[in-house]
């Protein structure tokens, strides 16, 4: 199975006024990083980075004098994420960004049925929260002590892990069979089954005579609705 993890950082909050301006993603096989990743910076075409963004990201105007256009980088984002599932963090924000930038080209969008959002995955797996992409990373141990501003290409690298360990990645990982590395995610099966024998010999019986005989005492004072009476007459039936 093929995924790509992404992320976007963009001018602003609304994908219909704002634009792309940083765009990431690293591939995925059976959830394993092939080492392909996507990484571009994007020139808004004038328009203004909000200084609530920026300092987010830490992306100025001046950073992006010179980059591509999104229609520029279009094509071969397109192709690098072709026929595979798409993971996103907030996936709703990032895509609705990519297809307002692919439709102001008049490009087909993006269908939103091939992306996973982790955000919705951490919501469900862990209701109390918080579910930030960085306190994800403190939950599962995971090293984000580089992200000091948010970053397209980091942060799918660092979802890249977060995601492995919100649907249990890890833990099936540990059935592979090392044996074929070209068989990425085959898992090997051992059959093991278990004889259940009759004892040669009868075990011991763990009550004494005196408490037998308690028990009778017991039962006969229950008089002849006992529970104890039914079960007695139902096992001696079994014999």
């Amino acid at each position: 199975m093929r995924e790509i993890v992404f992320d976007t950082e963009t001018t602003g909050l609304d994908w219909r006024d704002e634009r792309v301006i940083e765009l990431g993603g690293i591939e995925l096989v059976n959830r394993f990083p092939t080492g392909r990743t996507f990484h571009k910076y994007i020139n808004p075409q004038g328009r203004a980075i909000n200084p609530e963004a920026q300092a987010i990201h830490g992306i100025s105007a001046a950073d992006l004098l010179g980059k591509p256009t999104f229609a520029d980088i279009a094509e071969e984002f397109m192709a690098f994420i072709d026929g595979a599932h798409l993971v996103a963090h907030n996936a709703g924000f990032d895509i609705s960004f990519i297809n307002a930038e692919l439709a102001r080209m008049g490009h087909p969008t993006v269908d939103q049925g091939r992306v996973t959002d982790t955000l919705a995955i951490a919501k469900r797996k862990h209701p109390m929260g918080p579910n930030s992409l960085d306190a994800l990373c403190r939950r599962y141990g995971i090293d984000n002590s580089r992200r000091t501003k948010h970053g397209a290409l980091l942060d799918s690298e660092l979802l890249a892990e977060v995601y492995v360990e919100l649907i249990g990645g890890k833990q099936a990982a540990l059935g592979l069979d090392s044996a074929s590395p070209g068989a990425v995610g085959s898992i090997e099966v051992t059959t093991v089954e278990i004889a259940i024998r009759q004892r040669p010999v009868p075990l011991a019986p763990r009550l004494s005579e005196a408490e037998r005989a308690a028990h009778v005492l017991l039962v006969a004072e229950l008089g002849d609705k006992a529970v104890w009476l039914k079960m007695g007459e139902r096992a001696a039936g079994l014999q």
